[in-house]
């Protein structure tokens, strides 16, 4: 479409009983000129019927954290309580953030609901995951906040030393807030949220969003039980053992408690469990079906950011009508190309990317 009826678009949505010559004024064109924008988008099928009944487009809202990280690593063995040459680096993430990065990438239409701070880092992250593809309409630039900040420092062979997290700014992010987005979050076809999120605000989703798909990422081990009081309202959960463990408070010690511990997911609610059994692959779960789906040998150069690659892969299975199985291939397809890589999303990921991987992959 032109900007033009970019413009008389938003107008409409706003108010879909606005007359003509009222979008003329606010626009200062003719009545005629909005005429004839209104019947070029209704031959486009953006518009139709009377009324100006408006057909929206597919899209999927994320609704997360969104971070700064930043690594140091030495160039040789730290030594403690002193400057060690090295090199630092910074990058846009948080796993909501990562996770809609992802989704972009692969060609769906993705809006993010976050909070950064009116600071250099919230600046960054924003114009990176804009360039990524991502709608940054509904994040929200604080002012006085500091953006959500993960700092990392490893030893010189790449493990951790320590590590700071400064998530407070997400307190921020908050019921009135997601509130503002009521239609934005009603209308998509899937929510995609993370246990990052307050519990107050959690149950605000799952009370209000509960008849709409959604997703929930689990985040860690300790955040994940926030999920347990909303498992009946959760659609797809990608758990990995510890974090199913921690969730249903069942032992695990064997392969058949694994069995077991799905089986409880399933009774509590869950449509589609993806349960991570690390390099034995995924045991799919749902109310009719199970599978193991085991991945192909990889090159793992960065772990990080594999569970947000594969999250992205199943939403993008519902928005391509795959099945569960073909959707959890895919997904560790994603998986697979963000492991190979050094950083924590691959920014060369594509929908093309993945399926080659997975051909190559059955060679």
């Amino acid at each position: 479409m032109t900007s033009r009826e970019d413009e008389i678009l938003q107008l409409i949505k706003d108010d879909p009983f606005i007359q003509q010559q009222s979008i003329a004024d606010k626009l200062n064109i003719s009545r005629s000129a909005v005429a004839v924008h209104i019947m070029n988008m209704t031959r486009k099928g953006v518009i139709r019927g009377k009324g100006y009944i408006v057909d929206r487009p597919q899209y999927v809202v994320v609704i997360g954290g969104t971070n700064m990280d930043i690594l140091g690593q030495p160039e040789v063995a730290m030594v403690e309580r002193d400057s060690n040459p090295g090199k630092i680096t910074g990058s846009a993430g948080g796993v909501g953030r990562n996770i809609s990065e992802n989704l972009a990438r692969l060609g769906v239409d993705t809006k993010l609901i976050s909070v950064v701070g009116d600071d250099a880092y919230g600046n960054v992250v924003l114009e990176a995951t804009r360039k990524a593809g991502v709608d940054v309409k509904a994040v929200s630039q604080l002012t006085g906040q500091t953006t959500s900040t993960y700092l990392s420092l490893l030893d010189a062979h790449g493990d951790m030393l320590a590590a700071v997290s400064d998530m407070s700014i997400l307190d921020h992010l908050n019921i009135g807030l997601l509130a503002q987005h009521t239609d934005l979050i009603q209308h998509a076809a899937a929510i995609i949220i993370d246990t990052n999120l307050n519990d107050d605000v959690l149950a605000y989703l799952f009370s209000k969003f509960h008849d709409q798909v959604i997703y929930l990422d689990t985040v860690s081990t300790a955040k994940s039980i926030k999920a347990k009081p909303y498992l009946k309202h959760i659609h797809t959960l990608k758990p990995n053992l510890l974090e199913a463990e921690t969730i249903s408070g069942l032992p695990l010690n064997s392969d058949e408690d694994i069995d077991d511990i799905a089986d409880w997911f399933i009774q509590q609610g869950i449509t589609r469990l993806f349960l991570s059994l690390g390099a034995d692959g995924i045991l799919y779960r749902s109310a009719e079906d199970t599978a193991l789906i085991r991945p192909s040998k990889v090159n793992v150069v960065n772990a990080n950011g594999a569970g947000d690659a594969f999250l992205a892969g199943l939403v993008y299975g519902q928005m391509n009508n795959l099945t569960d199985a073909e959707s959890c291939r895919f997904a560790l397809g994603c998986a697979m190309l963000t492991m190979e890589h050094m950083q924590t999303i691959n920014p060369t990921i594509t929908e093309l990317m993945v399926l080659q991987r997975l051909e190559e992959a059955l060679c």
